[in-house]
């Protein structure tokens, strides 16, 4: 689960029966939140292991050195331990540097890091629109978090206009990649209809999906929901 998601589906379990303006005025406080920690978010990800484990500075000279020859994935790597304080000490700005040129080769986690780093102006211009960019080309190829992240900048109009419909489809494709936090929120917005038209059975499939990987709210509106479903039924 990613920590958009996750922050947006517990907003979404504290606010009843209202429309998505009470959703919105909870979630832009709970992502104000979240960005204090984004960065920490960003250095989260690891460089893959082309060395011995702890052995950094190997790491660094072997990422550094395929990197200027072209190689995406050093470029991202090598992006991560300069993030993560590993290449001797933190560069944001070289990082940023190296991410730019793996994104701009078509590496999904590079434009995914890329996304978060114009979304918090860290080694670079804080821009939304260019987070939404990069966001954007990332879930394209099927980057789950990506794929959350360009959802919200969607559902709050952040980077671009706002948009519920676009902001459902970006959801469900990442509840379809299993993020857990999404599909609670889509199975919200069918149960709502909001950017998609109401389906209580859709609704319900999404909180047994999200109940299966051990959410227990979405447990509960599973079994309440399917009960309802079953009632209606036999009016």
């Amino acid at each position: 689960m990613t920590a958009a998601s996750s922050a947006l589906a517990v907003a979404l379990r504290h606010v009843g029966s209202h429309g998505a303006i009470a959703v919105q005025g909870v979630v832009v406080r709970v992502l104000l939140l979240l960005s204090f920690c984004s960065t920490l978010a960003i250095a989260a990800y690891p460089a893959e292991p082309a060395h011995r484990p702890g052995d950094y500075p190997e790491a660094a000279r072997q990422y550094q050195a395929g990197a200027q020859a072209g190689d995406a994935d050093a470029q991202y790597n090598i992006a991560m331990l300069l993030l993560n304080g590993e290449a001797n000490s933190a560069d944001d700005a070289t990082a940023a540097y190296w991410l730019r040129f793996a994104a701009e080769s078509g590496s999904a986690p590079a434009q995914f890091a890329l996304g978060r780093l114009c979304e918090t102006g860290r080694g670079l211009s804080r821009s939304q629109t260019e987070a939404t960019r990069w966001f954007t080309q990332a879930a394209k190829q099927g980057h789950t978090e990506a794929q959350v992240n360009l959802a919200t900048q969607y559902f709050l109009g952040r980077g671009a206009p706002q948009d519920m419909r676009r902001a459902a489809r970006w959801y469900e494709r990442a509840a379809e990649g299993g993020d857990v936090g999404a599909q609670y929120i889509v199975a919200t917005l069918y149960e709502r209809g909001d950017g998609v038209p109401r389906s209580l059975a859709q609704a319900w499939h999404w909180y047994r999906a999200a109940a299966l990987q051990g959410d227990p709210a979405a447990a509960i509106r599973a079994r309440d929901l399917g009960q309802l479903i079953v009632d209606r039924a036999q009016e």
